[in-house]
């Protein structure tokens, strides 16, 4: 009998064959983890991960003497704890279908493993951010502004945008991208530092009709974000169908006005997280080099194996686990928009 290590008793090179397939499947479905602090799981880790975070130095002008030393400046920081957890599945592959299936299920499973991981475990992120407290609304209900999500009856607009933006800037939220220059070819735009949103794929036609918008087909030479659609002055959209709406939560739509609804009565509300630089932290979804545990192991147990519980060889199994946290660091470096979607 093979001999059952770390990754079952496949291999550790099968075992990094397989991890590599789920991996290509799983990493273009990651859209939101790629925006925050990335925090390598240390080897041979407790069941906590800390975050760390240093504040502004005091920028009160300091006047030097001739000949004295001014005294030092101690950097401040922020520790923020999060408890790991632990996320994985598997599918069962008995003998009768290694042995006459013709297609090659190792490779097809471990696509739809890698998509399933990857969906899973941006559902931890997604949800953990989601319950950030700098919220804003969009919408009107007898010319009043909407302060509660059950007032939301509005697609995005960009004075939403810039209410945003500006409080953002407010606290000195930083841009997370950098420049992105206009090339040679014809009518193409220079992107600037921007903050990322992230949004739901049904609110990206909203977003094309705001004044200003600029698709990632005229970035020019810059090769656009994964999900990415185009960008409005500094916030550039990145979508993502797990940004997932609360049916029939919003108001009734304002007078003429034809917005998505569940039921037919009330407002669906979208939400739309916009990100500054450092706004949450992570844990990276894959290996970073030389840094930290594997953050997806791959378990393969082959069939026709004989093994304790299993005589006759007659089950095996792929699967995957996980370790996996994220937290809000600096919840005014983030915002949470809730809108509603124009109906098409």
């Amino acid at each position: 009998m093979p001999p059952i290590t770390g990754t079952g008793d496949i291999s550790y090179r099968t075992a990094g064959f397989v991890c590599g397939e789920l991996l290509k499947r799983a990493q273009p479905l990651i859209v939101l983890s790629r925006f925050g602090q990335q925090q390598p799981i240390p080897k041979n880790h407790g069941n906590e991960i800390k975050f760390r975070g240093y504040l502004p130095l005091d920028n009160i002008p300091k006047a030097l003497v001739e000949g004295v030393t001014p005294a030092a400046s101690k950097p401040t920081f922020r520790d923020v704890v999060s408890r790991l957890q632990q996320y994985g599945d598997y599918i069962e592959i008995t003998d009768v279908l290694s042995d006459t299936i013709e297609d090659p299920i190792w490779v097809e499973f471990s696509d739809i493993l890698g998509e399933q991981s990857a969906i899973m475990l941006e559902r931890v992120v997604t949800n953990k951010l989601l319950a950030g407290t700098n919220v804003f609304f969009s919408g009107k209900t007898g010319g009043i502004q909407a302060t509660t999500r059950d007032g939301v009856n509005e697609p995005l607009t960009l004075t939403l945008q810039r209410r945003v933006t500006r409080a953002l800037k407010r606290q000195e939220a930083r841009t997370i991208t950098s420049v992105v220059a206009a090339s040679a070819n014809f009518s193409t735009f220079s992107i600037a530092p921007s903050y990322v949103a992230v949004c739901h794929t049904d609110v990206e036609s909203d977003i094309r009709n705001m004044p200003g918008f600029v698709p990632v087909e005229k970035y020019g030479s810059y090769k656009p974000m994964e999900g990415e659609v185009g960008s409005v002055e500094n916030v550039r959209y990145v979508t993502t169908n797990l940004m997932e709406p609360w049916l029939d939560a919003g108001a009734a739509p304002a007078g003429g006005m034809e917005v998505e609804s569940n039921e037919g009565a009330c407002a669906d509300v979208y939400p739309i997280l916009y990100l500054g630089k450092n706004a949450f932290g992570v844990t990276p979804f894959a290996a970073q080099r030389a840094r930290g545990a594997a953050p997806v192991n791959v378990m393969a147990l082959n069939p026709n194996t004989p093994r304790g519980g299993d005589p006759l060889g007659q089950r095996g199994s792929l699967g995957w686990k996980a370790y996996r946290t994220a937290e809000i660091l600096y919840d005014m470096w983030m915002a949470r928009v809730e809108v509603a979607v124009t109906r098409l």
